[in-house]
């Protein structure tokens, strides 16, 4: 895996291209950074070549400007596509990575080859009550971070994670994260029902672990019944399924997106 930062931004993002194969670029959840995809980088390298960045404020990614925002991540990455030659990829993205995902598809779809969403929602057609009933949750622990990270990372990983190993893992992360990052976060709503819902000229993987939170779980099985996409509920699995059931997730993924090739 090698490290780069992407020319007059933010944003720093790491790539195996070992493989003479489809690119798949993983986006991360909020509060952690590149590594929780560890165990994916390490499954799928040498069968596609592979990119993950840092979301503005998380990881590397702290060397901010004026004026950067959460909202500017769908164009950093096309620019990261530009510079290193990708001409499409497949795009997988846990939680805020769901999201972010979704806005790069919303505007360069030409370049998607296809969308794995886990733990997210359908930025184009949301009930905004739900988002904000979510916002009021995030609140909460974000009062805690006020205090104190160690406190905030302590309440967040048992909320994101649900293996004693994967929490562990996303704690390490999260206690790295800096309260001033914060601010990156707000722009997020602006990204939702911003464009209008069409058919998708790709295949769609939406999903969750089954110990989720409730709200979660529905907000998939709609997903997946309103767009007749696939669906994986996994198991023994929270938030971030792919820390907390990785052999099953990467076989999962990797299924989807032959299938997809095909």
């Amino acid at each position: 895996m090698k490290k780069f930062y992407l020319d007059n931004s933010p944003i720093a993002y790491y790539i195996d291209d070992s493989a003479d194969k489809d690119w798949i670029v993983f986006v991360h959840a909020a509060f952690v950074d590149h590594r929780m995809f560890d165990k994916q980088f390490a499954y799928f390298s040498g069968k596609f070549n592979l990119l993950a960045i840092d979301i503005l404020g998380h990881g590397n990614s702290v060397r901010t400007r004026k004026g950067d925002t959460v909202a500017k991540t769908a164009e950093w990455i096309d620019r990261i596509f530009t510079k290193h030659n990708i001409p499409s990829a497949h795009l997988v993205g846990i939680s805020l990575g769901a999201v972010l995902i979704q806005d790069f598809a919303n505007k360069y779809e030409n370049k998607v080859l296809s969308l794995a969403c886990f733990g997210g929602y359908d930025i184009n057609s949301f009930d905004m009550k739900k988002l904000k009933s979510n916002s009021k949750n995030q609140m909460k622990m974000m009062m805690k971070a006020l205090f104190s990270i160690k406190w905030f990372a302590k309440a967040n990983k048992k909320i994101s994670a649900y293996t004693s190993e994967a929490q562990a893992e996303f704690y390490e992360m999260n206690i790295q994260f800096k309260k001033s990052s914060f601010m990156y976060l707000s722009g997020l709503q602006k990204l939702v029902n911003k464009y209008p819902k069409k058919q998708r000229q790709y295949k769609l993987l939406v999903g969750c672990g089954e110990h989720d939170i409730p709200e979660e779980i529905e907000i998939v099985n709609e997903w997946a019944q309103n767009e007749n996409c696939d669906k994986i509920i996994l198991k023994d699995a929270g938030h971030c399924v792919n820390m907390d059931a990785p052999q099953e997730f990467n076989k999962q993924l990797e299924n989807f997106l032959i299938n997809n090739n095909k």
